[in-house]
């Protein structure tokens, strides 16, 4: 437990947050410092003024799961700072029970146009579909964002264009190690919970690689495509992390004046995209 970090971090937090953002008044006397005052900061995390005050004076005893999960809440932590505030204490951070990100914000969907010559996606914690570009479209399939696109339920399902590819299998262990780590991050995400349901019950496959735990770190990839216009494409995949929406950005490319490059290139010309 870092003891002096953790009691810095929970003096700036507190000082950086104003009655009315926590749903106190804010009275007419000044005040002395910035902030909410300690005993405000206890009585919405439901504590006593003592117990706080030493764990701002770096004093305290180690603070359960419980009594950070509450201090999370009355300072009105972020997703990251309430991670963080775990890690502080030692402690691991348990699931939150909001749900999983379900939308882009905006500059991450802008940051896709901005891409000549690569395809981007951009997925959620359950492999939901949440923004593409053209030019993924032209890869990836022409119903690509039709209704309620879901690359698990593509993968193992068949709901939806799925190209061949020699990275087929292991995709499936990378939806699975994804998956099981969003049921663990969002137990009581219903729209998650119905995915899994259906995963499990249409598909053995997910079933038989989900009781072996796969665990999958995002990085690069290189993969063969089975293009249907443009034939065997060799292609890299990159993941870039969006982790305060917990969403994943797949950027796909060909090497420089490769062949694949140049159909790609072409296809892309022929459809108008840039």
């Amino acid at each position: 437990m870092a003891r002096q970090e953790l009691a810095r971090f929970l003096r700036e937090r507190r000082a950086g947050l104003r009655p009315q953002t926590v749903g106190l008044p804010a009275g007419t006397a000044p005040r002395r410092t910035p902030g909410l005052r300690r005993e405000e900061v206890a009585e919405l995390a439901h504590m006593s003024v003592d117990y706080y005050t030493r764990l701002e004076q770096a004093r305290g005893p180690r603070p359960s799961p419980r009594v950070l999960d509450a201090l999370a809440g009355a300072l009105r932590l972020a997703p990251a700072e309430r991670s963080h505030l775990f890690r502080l204490a030692g402690s691991a951070a348990p699931p939150t029970g909001t749900p999983a990100v379900g939308r882009v914000r905006p500059h991450v969907a802008g940051l896709l146009e901005r891409l000549p010559g690569t395809a981007a996606i951009v997925t959620d914690a359950a492999y939901g579909l949440v923004a593409w570009n053209p030019l993924a479209q032209l890869l990836l399939g022409g119903d690509l964002g039709r209704g309620t696109t879901n690359l698990a339920r593509r993968r193992f399902l068949g709901q939806g264009r799925m190209p061949v590819s020699s990275t087929a299998e292991e995709f499936g262990h990378v939806v699975v190690a994804r998956l099981r780590r969003a049921a663990d991050r969002y137990p009581n995400d219903a729209r998650l919970a119905a995915l899994l349901a259906e995963l499990h019950g249409g598909s053995e496959e997910f079933r038989s690689i989900w009781v072996t735990h796969p665990v999958h770190a995002p990085g690069h990839r290189a993969k063969v495509l089975d293009h249907p216009e443009l034939g065997r494409l060799r292609l890299n995949c990159d993941v870039l992390l969006v982790p305060e929406d917990d969403q994943e950005v797949v950027l796909v490319t060909a090497d420089p004046g490769s062949p694949s490059a140049r159909r790609i290139a072409e296809l892309a010309a022929g459809a108008g995209v840039r």
